[in-house]
């Protein structure tokens, strides 16, 4: 045997069988897969910028103009209730964590597709791919978080000690866009109707969370079931932790329950499609 041959024979190989029944996330390979689960998130964010003229002030815009239309229509026309909050702040609290969850659900469910060029090339997790897509999102969250902080200023509202749970609450957003986005990506492989749908899904979605109204206008004996929404633990906890209004006590418990549901079930489904995505994507 040559010098060569021997060589080659003392290479590893590797062979990538695709799973042929329901099967847990390999965690351990997402971690090893760490640097390109970074790299694909900061691809995504260049791509979103590049060759714009007012560049990150999007992230601004968008939830201002939101935020004044809402004003108009819902606090000055409709006089709809806002917790004793100024209603401009009211609703800006709100769109916060909205955006956040409707961004990254958008970037997931297409992530399968728009990166169908490598992923039939090379292998690594495919999860990296709606995970990448819903961090993203959070560049923009940071930068209009600071026009948040300076509205409370304005108006006189002083974050309480609630603010350290913010985080926890950004984490639920996060999680609810990656639970359903993993269902939504791996459907919109096989059925491109989905990137279709899902803007009017969001849609309607917001007007079912209480972004432009308090959840305090449900009634309270069917609040809990009102958190089977699990956006509306997010916002009503989001706006507890910045605000101090009213804790949503069980609606958060209840929408816990959900986001680990859809995570849990959504990881396993994308796991146990992944067999497919290189041959119809």
């Amino acid at each position: 045997m040559t010098d060569t041959n021997h060589a080659e024979s003392q290479i590893p190989t590797l062979i990538i069988r695709p799973p042929r029944k329901w099967v847990p996330v390999d965690l351990h390979e997402l971690w090893n897969y760490r640097e390109l689960l970074t790299s694909f998130t900061m691809r995504d964010i260049k791509i979103r910028y590049k060759q714009t003229a007012l560049g990150f002030l999007w992230a601004i815009i968008q939830p201002l103009f939101m935020m004044l239309i809402f004003t108009i229509i819902f606090g000055g026309f409709a006089k709809i209730p806002s917790d004793g909050i100024p209603y401009p702040l009211f609703s800006f609290a709100a769109l916060l964590p909205w955006i956040l969850f409707s961004e990254g659900l958008t970037r997931s469910t297409m992530s399968m597709v728009a990166n169908a060029n490598i992923m039939t090339k090379v292998y690594f997790p495919r999860l990296i791919m709606p995970i990448s897509g819903i961090l993203s999102p959070l560049v923009d969250f940071v930068v209009s978080i600071s026009i948040l902080v300076l509205m409370m200023a304005y108006y006189g509202f002083m974050p309480t000690i609630n603010v350290v749970f913010l985080p926890l609450f950004i984490l639920l957003a996060l999680a609810t866009s990656l639970g359903i986005g993993l269902w939504l990506s791996a459907l919109n492989v096989k059925y491109r109707d989905f990137q279709y749908t899902v803007p009017f899904i969001i849609q309607l979605w917001m007007y079912a969370s209480p972004v432009v109204y308090p959840a305090s206008m449900i009634p309270e004996a069917i609040r809990p079931l009102y958190g089977l929404n699990p956006m509306a633990g997010v916002i009503e906890g989001f706006r507890w932790a910045l605000l101090g209004t009213e804790i949503p006590g069980a609606m958060i418990f209840v929408s816990v329950g959900v986001v680990a549901v859809l995570l849990v079930s959504g990881m396993f489904y994308f796991r146990r499609m992944e067999q497919y995505y290189a041959d119809i994507v």
